[in-house]
C-alpha cells in the first residue's frame, strides 16, 4: 500500500494514466474535453472522489507490465504533443473554462502530479527519492495556484501579494511575487512541494509565514485542481 488509503502502487501509476489521457485529449481534442469530463463525473454520480478513484480501479485490472507500458507511452505522447504546440496555445483542464493552460502550464501541472504521486509510490515499495530542481516547476505551479486554492476551500480569492523565497536542493534562491510585498512564505523548496501537494503536515516543515494572507494561505494551498481532499497526518 502507499501513503494514499487504498490505493496500491498500480492504483498510483493507473492514476497518473488516466489523467494523463485527459491531457492528450485537451491537447488533441480540446472541443471534446469538457464533454468527456463531464459525462465521467456524471457516470460517477456527481461524485468527484468516486470518479477519479474509478480510474485508478479501471486501470489496476490491467496486467502489471501493459499497465505501466500504457503510461509510458502516454507520457510520451503527451510530452511530444506538448514540444509541437505553440508556445501561447490554450488547453482546457480540470480547474475549468476560466483557467485554461499554455504547453509550458500544462506540462509544469502534470510534472508536478508525476512527481506528488511517485513519493507515494517511492512510499509503497520503501524508496527514498532524490529531490532535483525540477521542484522549481512544483513551486510554479503552487504559486500560480493560489487563488484557485482559496476558492477551492471556499474561501475568498486573496487580493494581496505574497513574496515566496524557497531554497533549492542544491542551495538554489528562487523567489516569486514583489519584493516589497509584506506577507512572505520562507522555507526549502521541498517542504513548499511537500505541503502543496499534500504530502506533508504543514507543522512537519520548516516553512515561515509573515502576514496572514501568507499564514492561510500554508493552510490551504494546494498545488492541483480539483477538491482539496484529505491532508496529510502530522508525523508521530
Amino acid at each position: 500500500m502507499t501513503p494514499s488509503p487504498g490505493w496500491t502502487v498500480a492504483h498510483q501509476i493507473a492514476h497518473l494514466a488516466w489523467v494523463d489521457q485527459y491531457a492528450l485529449l485537451a491537447v488533441r481534442d480540446a472541443d471534446s474535453f469538457f464533454p468527456t469530463l463531464m459525462a465521467g463525473l456524471e457516470e460517477a454520480g456527481g461524485d468527484v472522489t468516486a470518479f477519479v478513484d474509478g480510474g485508478a480501479n479501471d486501470g489496476v485490472t490491467q496486467p502489471r507490465e501493459a499497465l505501466v507500458a500504457g503510461w509510458m507511452t502516454g507520457c510520451e505522447q503527451l510530452a511530444a504533443e506538448l514540444e509541437e504546440a505553440p508556445a501561447d496555445a490554450q488547453f482546457p483542464w480540470f480547474g475549468g473554462p476560466e483557467l485554461p493552460q499554455t504547453p509550458s502550464m500544462l506540462a509544469a501541472a502534470r510534472l508536478m502530479e508525476w512527481w506528488a504521486h511517485g513519493l507515494d509510490v517511492a512510499a509503497g515499495v520503501g524508496a527514498t527519492p532524490a529531490a532535483t530542481d525540477r521542484l522549481k516547476h512544483v513551486a510554479d505551479v503552487s504559486v500560480d495556484n493560489r487563488a484557485y486554492a482559496f476558492t477551492a476551500h471556499g474561501l475568498t480569492a486573496p487580493v494581496g501579494d505574497v513574496r515566496v523565497e524557497l531554497t533549492g536542493p542544491a542551495g538554489q534562491a528562487w523567489s516569486w511575487g514583489p519584493a516589497e510585498a509584506a506577507d512572505r512564505v520562507t522555507g526549502s523548496a521541498l517542504d513548499f512541494g511537500l505541503l502543496m501537494t499534500q504530502r506533508i503536515h504543514r507543522a512537519d516543515t520548516a516553512l515561515v509565514a509573515t502576514g496572514s494572507e501568507a499564514d492561510l494561505w500554508l493552510d490551504v494551498g494546494q498545488a492541483y485542481a480539483g477538491p482539496p481532499g484529505g491532508k496529510r497526518a502530522r508525523r508521530g
